[in-house]
């Protein structure tokens, strides 16, 4: 029973946000980060001494014993010497005009080192070279006095200390993990209770205040009266509590709204927040659930710490159940339960040793029968609000409100879906109004017409229609008969349901499938369960007089035969040899046993009378269709030929059903 928030999110939009050139900044920090690093790392790894030419020893030695070398500076600290030329030699080679060029001031070369020391003493070897070179012919004290003016090459060590480049080489792995550190612990320590380190075991709620006040109100939610009944007395506990403890009274702690899936639970609590004016937590019983251990039981405390700072405020748990289920279940492996550990601190919040005055607490599930009785006693759960399923009128309220914003035809008549759509949730009956819009608009038309609604019910009910399925005409012949079979024994019973339309057009994975209308009462009697398994037996009844033999295609119809036949014999206690007994387990405690509550001799009993029941139906079923062989023909044919028909097909046929009953629209595939 969802509501379509097209309305609310439309008042909600900025009128300014819609204009050009108002667009919000998408620009992310992180790039200037990303930039950075990568400059860095180009000015790391980049060598501004490209353009000087390295040389070998080989050549270094030649240049030595030229004399062209004044200066050596060896680099410590990058493995490497730097070789300055004698400008009185520059013109010797080609080169050193061209290394003059680059650099004047130098260095002009340069040469890799593996060790000072072999270094040093390589230079030394060969400057005593040149010195014996030019003082061959020279006397031993021209030697002397030679070696006195001999002018060698200029050795020093750059000793600076480097704190450039090349040193940030070995310190960036480090500054790129504290960096990375430093986003990760940032991220883990920002957001309001995120799947963060350091808020890990804070509460996922979302709260609505009075800044982002939730806009639903009771209005906005058709049918359901007396589930609101109950949840506008919450509210007004929230607004006027002296009105209750004045005398003497306590406010409910709890309330448990309990119903099938889409019967508009969440959407009601969403209600409430609209119309109680207080803070509302809103979360799902998964939120709780997380691989850590503790982090549950975290969650819960801080959920309630943070609500008693609002109160008088309401918490409300969806899917409840995934948080709340009976403990003791799954204890065979004897490990640490941490979703038991949760459920332990939440009842402990709920009513313990210290009080939570003004905070009430909502919870939605479909599945009551699991959860834990310690969850459903007094003074936690205080109430139990069952949303069922919508009835009639409730069904017309529910389509009122979903057509709100819909292009409806003048033929659209609202009481007329109701009556169809039997057994649909407010969440079906949104389903089918949208459905229709689309349905509308895939046909080109401006408004949306009765036809769109009914084409919407056939496809939610029976599924997309398969034309392009390819069919032989044999298999067609036994489809038109078997949904004939049905329509037939449905119209002669009294109890059955009666049809409105049958096709033996493929929908979804059927062959072929049947809508009726059948009676919506509360409680049913033996004698209409027998006239619905007869009707549904009608169609292998029919294929077995018409071919005389039965095919796989009544699958579905055995299905339910079979589950409502072993419901009357062990459930509902209508048949008279298991007598008045039930073994139906209403509280969910026996869904984990291996053992069943009756003996072998019983089961083979309810085993006998099921079969019994259903043979005696299909017979029941098979002799109709035999009195009425003849018109059984005329429908299939005319199902051949038309595809589909209608009820008016059926009373020219058969005549009018002196029982007829016009209720509301259910399905039947085959």
């Amino acid at each position: 029973m969802e509501k379509t928030d097209n309305d609310n999110k439309s008042k909600q939009q900025n009128p300014s946000d819609k204009m050009p050139g108002n667009k919000k900044s998408t620009f992310n920090f992180y790039w200037i980060y990303i930039i950075l690093t990568i400059f860095l790392l180009v000015m790391a790894f980049w060598n501004f001494n490209e353009d000087v030419q390295e040389i070998d020893n080989v050549k270094l030695r030649s240049m030595i014993l030229k004399g062209d070398i004044t200066l050596i500076e060896i680099m410590k600290h990058k493995d490497i010497a730097n070789i300055y030329l004698n400008q009185a030699h520059i013109n010797n080679d080609t080169s050193y005009k061209k290394a003059f060029e680059i650099n004047r001031e130098g260095p002009h070369f340069y040469i890799e080192i593996a060790d000072v020391v072999s270094f040093r003493e390589d230079i030394n070897a060969a400057e005593e070279e040149l010195f014996e070179r030019e003082t061959f012919e020279m006397t031993d004290e021209e030697k002397l006095q030679a070696k006195k003016d001999f002018k060698h090459i200029t050795i020093r060590n750059d000793n600076t200390k480097q704190w450039s480049f090349e040193s940030f080489v070995w310190f960036l792995p480090l500054l790129v993990i504290i960096f990375l550190t430093y986003l990760m612990f940032r991220g883990m320590g920002g957001g309001k209770g995120g799947n963060q380190l350091f808020s890990i075991g804070k509460s996922k709620a979302q709260l609505y205040d009075k800044n982002t006040q939730v806009s639903i109100t009771f209005k906005d939610v058709a049918g359901l009266e007396g589930a609101k009944e109950e949840v506008m007395e919450i509210v007004d506990f929230l607004k006027n509590p002296q009105k209750y403890t004045n005398l003497g009274g306590k406010i409910p702690k709890g309330a448990l709204l309990v119903g099938p899936p889409g019967t508009g639970k969440t959407l009601l609590a969403r209600a409430v927040a609209g119309e109680a004016k207080v803070p509302f937590f809103s979360l799902s019983g998964s939120d709780f659930v997380e691989m850590f251990v503790g982090v549950g039981a975290s969650r819960v405390r801080d959920l309630f710490k943070t609500a008693k700072e609002k109160a008088p405020c309401i918490i409300f748990i969806d899917e409840i159940d995934a948080v709340g289920r009976t403990r003791g279940r799954n204890s065979f492996t004897g490990a640490n339960d941490e979703r038991e550990n949760t459920l332990n601190q939440l009842l402990t919040e709920m009513d313990g040793f210290s009080t939570n005055t003004g905070i009430i607490i909502l919870a939605a599930t479909n599945r009551a029968d699991v959860l834990d009785k310690a969850l459903l006693r007094a003074g936690r759960f205080d109430r139990q609000i069952h949303v069922e399923l919508p009835n009639l009128e409730e069904r017309l309220d529910i389509f009122k409100v979903h057509v709100r914003t819909l292009k409806l035809a003048e033929s659209v008549d609202l009481e007329f879906f109701a009556k169809q759509t039997p057994g649909f949730s407010g969440a079906d009956i949104a389903n089918v109004c949208n459905e229709a819009a689309l349905i509308a608009a895939r046909n080109e038309k401006e408004e949306i017409d009765k036809e769109d609604f009914l084409s919407a019910i056939d496809r939610i009910v029976g599924g997309l229609e398969k034309r392009s399925k390819i069919i032989s005409p044999e298999e067609k012949k036994v489809i038109a008969f078997h949904e004939a079979g049905h329509a037939t024994v449905s119209w002669m019973l009294r109890y059955a349901a009666p049809l409105v339309k049958v096709t033996i057009v493929p929908r979804g994975k059927s062959l072929g499938a049947a809508w009726y209308l059948p009676e919506e009462r509360q409680i049913t009697n033996n004698e209409q369960l027998i006239d619905e398994i007869a009707a549904t037996l009608g169609g292998r009844a029919s294929e077995e007089l018409i071919f005389g033999t039965v095919s796989t295609g009544a699958l579905n119809d055995l299905e339910r035969v079979t589950k409502q036949a072993y419901a009357m014999v062990a459930y509902y206690g209508l048949n008279k040899k298991i007598g008045n007994i039930s073994y139906y387990d209403s509280t969910g405690q026996n869904e984990y046993s291996f053992t069943r509550p009756y003996s072998e001799k019983t089961a083979q009993l309810i085993d006998e009378e099921v079969h019994e029941l259903i043979e005696s139906s299909y017979k029941k079923a098979k002799s109709i269709l035999e009195s009425q062989k003849e018109n059984l023909e005329k429908l299939a044919m005319q199902l051949l030929e038309k595809e589909v028909i209608f009820r008016e097909d059926l009373i020219a046929i058969f005549g009018k059903r002196p029982f007829d009953h016009e209720e509301h629209v259910i399905e039947e595939q085959s």
